[in-house]
């Protein structure tokens, strides 16, 4: 089973613009050790280098230049399933307005960092747009989004020797698309602090604006069905991404 909601908000500006990516922002797990990962992040730095001219005449909001399309996705475990109540409550609490949208963001990241004694895993990824590749930004959104659409349609059935709606862990996974280029999405999963400063600001920087700096949010959370345990293993095979804290 999965548990998947969805909630949009665009600007009719989007709908007019044409687009090309520029600079790339990606922070995911390595097999390769320390050498692939510092050399991932020279890539990085050069490629936002060679980008800086782009950003000097792009138009200043409330959260810097541009769009940023992030996704962050943080595994807990759980000795109860008041975490997927709590999930479950806050997504029919909200609506599809701005300032609803930013308070659906905003109440997801305030409960995740409320559960950091329940962390184990955690990764994040982002892309930068300029305004006038809108149409990009919200291509890649739904892209990431059916994604991990995708990877929750599944049943994780519990074993002979699991609790039928007793301790699971949990899969949570946040993308957003949101105005400017301020917004933290570097390093969850490298430690716990790092992944702290994610949700924070993002918690944050949804409100800016009175929401309207946000367009866009998907909040996806497995298992869905209370009686479904997801085990570490599951998590392994299906959401490799994620790096151990």
């Amino acid at each position: 089973m999965f548990l998947f909601h969805s909630y949009l908000f665009l600007s009719p500006l989007m709908l007019l613009l044409s687009y090309s990516p520029t600079r790339v922002e990606s922070f995911t797990p390595s097999i390769y050790g320390s050498s692939f990962i510092a050399n991932q992040k020279s890539a990085i730095n050069n490629l936002s280098t060679l980008n800086l001219f782009d950003k000097l005449f792009e138009e200043e909001g409330p959260l810097g230049k541009g769009i940023t399309v992030g996704k962050v996705q943080l595994g807990l475990s759980c000795s109860d399933r008041s975490l997927i109540e709590t999930l479950e409550k806050e997504s029919n609490s909200y609506g599809s307005e701005p300032e609803e949208l930013s308070g659906l963001c905003n109440a997801v990241c305030l409960t995740l960092l409320r559960r950091q004694d329940d962390w184990i895993s955690a990764c994040s990824e982002s892309k930068w747009f300029s305004q006038n590749d809108a149409g990009k930004a919200e291509s890649l959104f739904n892209l990431w989004s059916n994604e991990e659409a995708a990877k929750f349609e599944k049943e994780y059935f519990p074993s002979k020797d699991s609790e039928k709606g007793g301790p699971t862990n949990i899969v949570v996974s946040l993308v957003v698309e949101i105005q400017g280029d301020e917004t933290n999405f570097s390093n969850a999963g490298f430690s716990r602090s790092a992944t702290k400063d994610v949700l924070t600001s993002i918690a944050s920087d949804c409100m800016v604006d009175d929401g309207y700096c946000l367009n866009a949010v998907e909040v996806f959370w497995t298992p869905g069905d209370r009686e479904e345990v997801l085990t570490k293993n599951d998590i392994i095979l299906d959401f490799p991404t994620l790096i151990d804290l």
